[in-house]
């Protein structure tokens, strides 16, 4: 069995301590009539990766505040070396560029008002090829598991999910989080049915209540468009892999928690305060969830898919496992881990944790994922409510 203390782990050390398994140089857009401008920047200077996405303005309330904490976890993300800022006005464009500065990391601010796209495009593309320069001069270093933030979260599952990739994802996270690492798990949604067993996971009474109230509230939203989760069907793929109900989608979403406690409850794109498993309150939309985890700081992700879902994420590495055998035989270029063995009873479940340990080594420490070849680059904001 391979223990957790015994991977060796090789990273980019950031100014604020904290390891990156990437070394992105990033050019975020703060609002939607920035994207062309961070996407001309990104064009001209090689080693540079835009954030383009539809949102940013007329938001207000708690809807802008996790705009402002998603788009700013970009750049605070270990596995970004330096950030461009590229906003329409000054004043938003620097909220974001203080808080990646709190990590110490170079990042830079230009807002296009009284300069337009092409000046905005020449200035922010001199201080782009700086950082790539920058950044291209530093090296891995070693580093432990007490340093290892990642997350996880499953897609197009279907019964080999509940039944053999999540349990090797639980598996994994018992022996990290026993570590020391920080670990984030969520997808409020979809542990209806079986919100009980989250709460009972919960190590303080605090914990749990913060969990529940989240819960409700998603459950209230739900019953107010005149639906119900409860006994509803889950999404067609789930549907075809033999899942009915979203209760029994629920019991295998959980799995992916293992035996862990759940230490602490973040909001959407929070950044874990404590080693071991956190539970974020999140959407259950495969792309939007990757980018909470990425926002909140995870360095690489656990991503569990039964009927084959292709998702990747621009910041962090998805790492895809599979127990399904027709989806690895049929959509063989997304799966980084085969754990059809499980299934076939070739394997037990620490062999099989043992097999996503190494690929999570091998992904860290620098091999791209099935993913990041294939240029899944998805990056999806999260939206509570309509704009003003």
């Amino acid at each position: 069995m391979i223990r957790a203390q015994d991977l060796k782990l090789f990273g980019y050390r950031r100014p604020d301590g904290r390891v990156g398994s990437r070394n992105h140089v990033l050019i975020i857009p703060v609002d939607d009539i920035s994207n062309a401008a961070a996407e001309g920047v990104a064009h001209l200077i090689r080693g540079t990766m835009a954030l383009p996405h539809p949102y940013g303005r007329l938001q207000f309330g708690e809807d802008l505040e996790l705009t402002f904490r998603t788009l700013a976890g970009q750049g605070r993300n270990p596995n970004c070396a330096a950030a461009v800022v590229i906003g329409i006005e000054p004043n938003w464009t620097n909220r974001i560029v203080k808080e990646i500065e709190k990590t110490g990391k170079p990042v830079a601010g230009f807002s296009i008002e009284r300069a337009g796209d092409l000046k905005t495009i020449e200035a922010a593309a001199r201080k782009a090829k700086e950082f790539v320069q920058y950044a291209t001069e530093l090296k891995r270093e070693p580093f432990t598991v007490k340093d290892l933030v990642m997350s996880t979260k499953c897609g197009e599952s279907d019964t080999t999910s509940g039944l053999a990739a999540n349990p090797t994802v639980g598996r994994v996270f018992e022996r990290l989080a026993d570590a020391g690492a920080k670990l984030i798990f969520g997808e409020t949604t979809e542990v209806t049915g079986g919100e009980d067993i989250i709460m009972e996971k919960c190590v303080t009474p605090e914990v749990a209540a913060a969990f529940k109230a989240a819960f409700d509230d998603y459950q209230r939203l739900i019953e107010s468009q005149g639906v119900s989760l409860l006994g509803s069907q889950p999404t067609e793929g789930n549907i075809r892999g033999g899942l009915t109900t979203i209760e029994e989608k629920a019991l295998g979403n959980i799995q992916k928690a293992g035996r862990c406690k759940i230490v602490d409850f973040l909001k959407p794109a929070e950044e874990p305060r404590k080693p071991g498993l956190s539970f974020m309150d999140s959407s259950s939309a495969a792309a939007e969830m990757v980018t909470l985890c990425a926002a909140a700081g995870s360095i690489v992700h656990f991503f569990p898919t039964g009927q084959g879902n292709v998702i990747g994420n621009p910041v962090t590495p998805v790492i895809k496992l599979c127990a399904n055998p027709l989806t690895v035989q049929t959509m063989s270029e997304h799966i980084d881990v085969d754990l059809t063995g499980l299934l076939r009873i070739e394997i037990n479940l620490d062999q099989a944790a043992d097999l996503a340990m190494e690929m999570l080594e091998r992904t860290i420490n620098g091999r791209l994922t099935a993913a990041e070849t294939l240029r899944h680059d998805e990056f999806v904001l999260t939206k509570l409510y309509r704009s003003a």
